[in-house]
């Protein structure tokens, strides 16, 4: 990994810990499952950084090794490639849960629609019985899809939601509902003290770009930066709310500590709203692109419009994002461009290698 990105990445830790105090995270035991994932990574990196030991489960469907390859020889890091499902602690009990694993992206969990729907069902029961042995906080990373196609916009947690039970989406949409509900049966039954968080978009440094992986903010940055079309599905006319790394990460970090959380349920995402073609165009801008803007069909179930309300996260937690979008994006096309290069720079290296072994061998 180049200096670059590792500096990029560091700056947005220090971010964090002027946003988050860090000193009540330290001697505990932490398990992050998602822990290589994008916002997995960046939790993992912030708890191992205030002296907290950190079990990271991630299969690696989504999740990527480069993530967590500076924690890897960390002695408070421990890295257990498997299934959520089929997680087993043998016999070690922990301080804090955050549940994360799941596929976020679209295009991906439509294609892995069962996987899905096993992560935020039979993962989240697993990690439950878990909190329980351990007696400890559990963080249910759930997502602003449990309101669908929403009517009412901001959408406050008290919003029930409108989603389709059978659509496309349904094995990520119902799957956080369901993950929902059964951490609030585990609360009511078990005196479990679980806490669920909304997530809104979210993006940053570690927001994958490639194939079916890819979300909105990064394929347009690849796709600018490449001059290839910039594709938006639909009209451009819908809205989305993009919360930076750091942010989300702080919000859920003061969500799973805070006093008096016991059992609540908050919004963690950015109020302003923005349309998808204004998001292309100035993404397009700030990487002074010469791609075209192209329209393709809208899939099905889409949401039209996804703007949080926040005045609980405000009240209760002391939360709101703090990095604007122009900002944000900033930092997230420095480190696209840079691991773009360092990607490059490491294959004319390895073909220099292969070229060098070549020659040498006749």
């Amino acid at each position: 990994m180049s200096t670059l990105i590792e500096d990029i990445v560091a700056s947005g830790l220090e971010s964090l810990k002027k946003k988050f105090d860090t000193a009540i995270l330290e001697s505990k035991k932490a398990l992050v499952t998602g822990g290589a994932g994008f916002l997995g990574s960046w939790l993992s990196d912030i708890l191992v950084s205030a002296d907290a030991s950190v079990t990271c489960v991630d299969d690696l469907s989504t999740g990527l090794t480069g993530n967590i390859e500076r924690l890897i020889e960390a002695s408070r890091f421990t890295f257990r490639n498997v299934d959520v499902t089929r997680f087993d602690s043998d016999g070690v009990t922990y301080d804090l849960i955050f549940h994360l694993a799941s596929r976020a992206s679209p295009d991906e969990y439509q294609q892995h629609p069962v996987e899905t729907l096993a992560a935020n069902s039979q993962g989240l029961q697993n990690m439950l019985e878990l909190a329980r042995k351990s007696d400890c906080i559990l963080l249910y990373a759930s997502s602003s899809e449990v309101y669908g196609d929403a009517e009412v916009v901001p959408t406050s947690e008290s919003y029930w939601g409108r989603v389709n039970p059978v659509g496309p989406r349904s094995c990520y949409d119902e799957g956080k509902r369901f993950g929902e509900a059964l951490c609030m049966a585990y609360h009511r039954a078990y005196g479990l003290d679980v806490r669920v968080v909304r997530l809104f978009n979210s993006y940053g440094p570690r927001l994958r770009a490639d194939g079916d992986y890819a979300r909105a903010i990064s394929r347009f940055i690849r796709q600018a930066s490449t001059g290839s079309d910039i594709t938006i599905h639909g009209d451009g006319s819908q809205t989305r709310s993009f919360c930076y790394a750091t942010d989300s990460t702080a919000g859920i970090l003061l969500a799973a500590t805070r006093a008096g959380m016991r059992g609540e349920v908050v919004n963690i995402g950015n109020p302003h709203e923005i349309t998808i073609l204004d998001l292309a165009e100035k993404i397009r801008k700030q990487i002074v692109s010469r791609s075209r803007i192209v329209f393709r069909p809208r899939p099905a179930d889409d949401p039209q419009r996804r703007c949080p309300e926040i005045s609980k996260a405000r009240t209760i937690l002391g939360w709101s994002p703090q990095v604007s979008l122009e900002d944000g994006l900033t930092q997230t096309i420095r480190w696209f461009t840079e691991r773009r290069v360092a990607t490059k720079r490491e294959g004319l290296r390895l073909g220099a290698r292969g070229s060098d072994a070549s020659s040498g061998g006749h």
